[in-house]
């Protein structure tokens, strides 16, 4: 076997390479995640890892996607008005295909640790099985703009407006300014987030959905993110080391701006 390198170990998964595939821990949800791969290929979207089973030690393998993957604090390339709209014209590729994706009757989905208390549902009856983490580590890029999506772990049943509001928060992004990657301090968010649901090629209705979604979903990430940190050792040293007061600004921050994103997005 050719040798492995290592490409992440932050507790949270111990990830390697290998040749030309990627290695890692099987778990609970690997299986469900593996037959979505397999359907998104099939239905025509290939800018995601293909699902090769499992190795002699039981890992997962999947093929190695290939580019440059942006590391915090993200370069300036990666910050850029540009890299919206390949953006969202990804993730619409990736709705298309997931629409019909039927889950087995045993699908197991993950989700971060704990038992929140105060977390309101973002939807009321899902649409499709989606990425919903679109942080800059699980998006490769190609001369300097997005080109794939890697990491399919918490994909799980949700909505088309769930799912941007997801890479709305990281990449318009829908952070205090304190908060922010260095390039994007000064961001004009409620122009990057009509630039990125054009892309998208929103409806109205949705585009109407996605203040009221977001403003939810900063409410919910507070408890949520304290009851896995309460949990789990890698959620509590993110939490100790400053989580709480960058969810708590960037709730208060959503709230003053939410007025100019809506006016930007249904303008």
């Amino acid at each position: 076997m050719d040798d492995e390198q290592v490409l992440a170990s932050d507790g949270v998964t111990y990830v390697v390479q290998v040749g030309e595939t990627v290695r890692r821990p099987a778990r609970p949800f690997t299986a469900t995640i593996q037959t979505y791969l397999e359907h998104l290929h099939d239905r025509g979207f290939h800018d995601a890892p293909i699902p090769l089973g499992y190795d002699e030690q039981g890992r997962e393998v999947l093929s190695f996607v290939a580019g440059d993957v942006p590391q915090e604090p993200l370069p300036d390339y990666a910050c850029t008005d540009d890299v919206l709209v390949p953006l969202g014209r990804l993730i619409r590729r990736l709705h298309n295909a997931a629409a019909e994706f039927t889950p087995p009757v045993d699908a197991v989905w993950a989700g971060i640790p704990g038992t929140p208390a105060g977390v309101v549902p973002l939807f009321d009856k899902p649409e499709l099985i989606a990425h919903q983490d679109y942080c800059p580590g699980n998006v490769v890029f190609r001369d300097g703009l997005p080109a794939a999506f890697i990491d399919f772990d918490l994909s799980r049943p949700t909505t088309r407006v769930a799912d941007l509001v997801n890479a709305m928060y990281w990449w318009t992004p829908f952070m205090h300014p304190s908060d922010r990657p260095p390039a994007m301090r000064d961001a004009d968010v409620p122009a990057r987030v009509r630039i990125l649901a054009d892309a998208y090629g929103m409806t109205a209705e949705q585009r109407a959905l996605v203040v009221p979604t977001a403003v939810q979903r900063a409410a919910n990430s507070l408890p949520a993110m304290r009851a896995a940190a309460e949990a789990d050792a890698v959620f509590r040293s993110w939490w100790d080391g400053g989580l709480e007061g960058k969810l708590m600004r960037a709730q208060v921050w959503l709230a003053t701006e939410a007025a100019h994103i809506d006016d930007a997005l249904c303008d």
